[in-house]
C-alpha cells in the first residue's frame, strides 16, 4: 500500500449503528495509520436513539482510539447536511466522505493517489448498491433523469456520495449561502478539476432508506442548485401572457370582419383573454422576483451540534510536542556550551 505525506480527514455519517461503530472505526483507524502521515477520524452521529454516542464517547477516552473527532446531532438531518457537519469542522489537506455500511474504505488509497496527484475532487461510484423497495428505486431513477435535463449531470454516476474533496474545494463551498446543499452538487459542477473512479464491493449492511425523506431532500436540491424549474414557471407565463394576446387579436379580427357574431362574445372574450394576459403577467414578474430572492437567500444553520467530544490522545499532537521537545534538549545544549 502506499504511503502518502498529507494530513487525511475521513467524514462517517451514522445513525443507531453502535453495535458496529466500535469495528468500523477500529478497521478505519488501522487503514489511515497505514496510508498517511497524518489524519482524523470524524464521526457525525445523526441523532442517533441508541446507545451509539455513549460507545462513541467511550472511543474517545484514553484507552480509545486516537484522532477520533465526533459530533452529535440533536435531530435527525440528511445525508448530506449531516456530512457537511463533517466538512466544515475538517483541518485535513484532503477530506474523504466515506458511508462505513455501503462503501469500502480500502478503495481509499487509489482515490488519495488521484487526489494527491492533483485532482481536486474524486469521485467514486460502488456497481453494488443496498437493496431497496421498488418505490424508491422508481423516484431514484426519475429525479437523477430530471436533475440531469436540467443541469446536464448524472449525480448518481458523475458525483456520486463517496468522494474526497480538496481544501481548497471546501473553503470554496463555505463561501455560499447554503454550502450544505452546495456541497451535493458544486465539486461535479464547478470547474474543478475532478477523477470518477468505479470499483465493486458488497455493501456491509443493507439499509433501507425512506421514500418521503428521499423525495423532499431531492425536491430541494433539485430547486437550490437549479434555476431551470422556476424559469420553467416563468417562460410558461409568458406564453400564456402572449398567447393571450395573439387570442385578443384573434377576437378582434373575427369582431371586426364577421357578421353573424354572437351577441356579446366579443367583450366576453376581450374581457377573459385581458384578465388572463394580466394574471399571466403578474405570475412571470412574481417568479422572476422570487428566483432573485431565493438566489439572494442565505438561511441559518440547518443544523446545531448538542454534543463535541474529542479522543483524549492526538498523534498529530504527540509528533508535535516530541518535536518541540528536541528543540529544548539542542537549546539547553547550546546554553551550557
Amino acid at each position: 500500500m502506499a504511503f502518502f505525506p498529507v494530513f487525511l480527514s475521513v467524514v462517517f455519517v451514522v445513525r443507531n449503528q453502535s453495535e458496529h461503530m466500535q469495528q468500523i472505526l477500529t478497521d478505519a483507524s488501522t487503514v489511515m495509520a497505514s496510508l498517511v502521515s497524518d489524519y482524523e477520524l470524524i464521526v457525525v452521529d445523526n441523532a442517533s436513539n441508541d446507545q451509539s454516542v455513549s460507545v462513541l464517547k467511550s472511543l474517545t477516552d484514553e484507552s480509545g482510539l486516537p484522532n477520533l473527532q465526533v459530533y452529535a446531532l440533536t435531530k435527525e438531518v440528511d445525508a448530506d447536511t449531516a456530512s457537511w457537519v463533517g466538512l466544515e469542522n475538517a483541518l485535513g489537506d484532503f477530506v474523504a466522505v466515506i458511508d462505513p455500511f455501503a462503501e469500502d474504505i480500502n478503495f481509499l488509497p487509489e482515490m488519495l493517489n488521484k487526489a494527491a496527484s492533483g485532482a481536486d475532487v474524486v469521485f467514486a461510484d460502488n456497481a453494488q448498491r443496498p437493496a431497496q423497495s421498488w418505490p424508491y428505486r422508481i423516484a431514484y431513477a426519475v429525479f437523477y433523469r430530471v436533475y440531469k435535463w436540467f443541469n446536464g449531470i448524472d449525480l448518481a454516476k458523475e458525483a456520486p456520495q463517496y468522494r474526497i474533496l480538496s481544501k481548497r474545494v471546501v473553503n470554496f463551498i463555505l463561501q455560499h449561502p447554503q454550502p450544505a446543499m452546495t456541497y451535493r452538487h458544486l465539486p461535479a459542477t464547478g470547474g474543478f478539476s475532478r477523477v470518477n473512479l468505479n470499483y465493486s464491493a458488497d455493501p456491509r449492511i443493507s439499509h433501507t432508506k425512506r421514500l418521503g425523506s428521499s423525495i423532499d431532500r431531492g425536491a430541494r436540491l433539485l430547486v437550490s442548485t437549479t434555476r431551470a424549474p422556476m424559469r420553467l414557471v416563468t417562460s410558461l407565463s409568458l406564453f400564456g401572457a402572449a398567447s393571450n394576446l395573439v387570442y385578443s387579436v384573434y377576437v378582434l379580427a373575427v369582431g371586426l370582419f364577421k357578421a353573424d357574431v354572437a351577441p356579446g362574445w366579443v367583450s366576453l372574450s376581450l374581457q377573459q383573454s385581458g384578465m388572463f394576459f394580466l394574471i399571466s403577467l403578474v405570475l412571470m414578474v412574481l417568479g422572476e422576483y422570487i428566483l432573485n430572492m431565493a438566489s439572494l437567500s442565505n438561511e441559518g444553520p440547518p443544523y446545531y451540534v448538542g454534543q463535541e467530544f474529542t479522543s483524549a490522545r492526538m498523534t498529530r499532537r504527540e509528533k508535535l510536542n516530541i518535536e518541540e521537545a528536541g528543540k529544548k534538549t539542542e537549546f539547553a545544549k547550546q546554553q551550557v556550551g
